[in-house]
């Protein structure tokens, strides 16, 4: 498949331009020189009635792997990370993975070492509260330490192509569960 003109390199003000490495401590322990993987993943819920969903595209050259998939019972950030957990788990070995997302949530919980405090805290936030997807946060966990991720945010809504693409895929899968 080819790349439209509305990539994850364009550097339109929408992009950050900052690709953030996740902090020590939820890596891997060796370097990762696997092949790189694009990696673009979004969630989306119906808060009222808890109907969630979430897709993600994972793209390595010329080869692309579309999944999505809906839950019950959950929220908009839970999906987000579903999107970025599902994904990595479909990579059969170590891999780079650039991991392009519109969730500040999801980004910043690896970049700005927030996953590492809540750790230290027994899993507590800074206002000592339980942190909420613990048992995704650990999954999470365990796969950043094998695949070597990086992240890019990227501004929701605003015309990304791949972004815009999740973000529809995961609006029809939280729509089938309005049965």
């Amino acid at each position: 498949m080819t790349r439209s003109g509305k990539s994850f390199s364009r550097k339109a003000p929408e992009v950050s331009r900052d690709r953030l490495p996740i902090r020590a401590g939820i890596q891997p322990e060796a370097p990762v020189s696997g092949q790189v993987v694009e990696l673009y993943s979004d969630g989306a819920c119906d808060t009222t009635k808890g109907h969630g969903g979430w897709a993600t595209i994972l793209r390595s050259g010329e080869h692309e792997l579309v999944i999505s998939g809906n839950e019950e019972n959950t929220t908009n950030n839970r999906m987000e990370l579903r999107g970025l957990l599902e994904g990595l788990r479909m990579l059969k070995r170590p891999c780079q993975v650039k991991v392009i997302t519109d969730s500040q949530y999801l980004r910043k919980a690896f970049t700005d070492g927030w996953i590492l405090n809540w750790q230290r805290n027994g899993w507590k936030t800074a206002s000592k509260e339980p942190v909420k997807n613990q048992d995704l946060w650990e999954e999470l966990i365990e796969l950043a330490r094998v695949h070597a991720l990086t992240f890019l945010w990227v501004k929701g809504h605003a015309g990304h192509g791949e972004n815009e693409r999740v973000d529809e895929l995961a609006v029809l899968e939280r729509k089938k569960l309005r049965k």
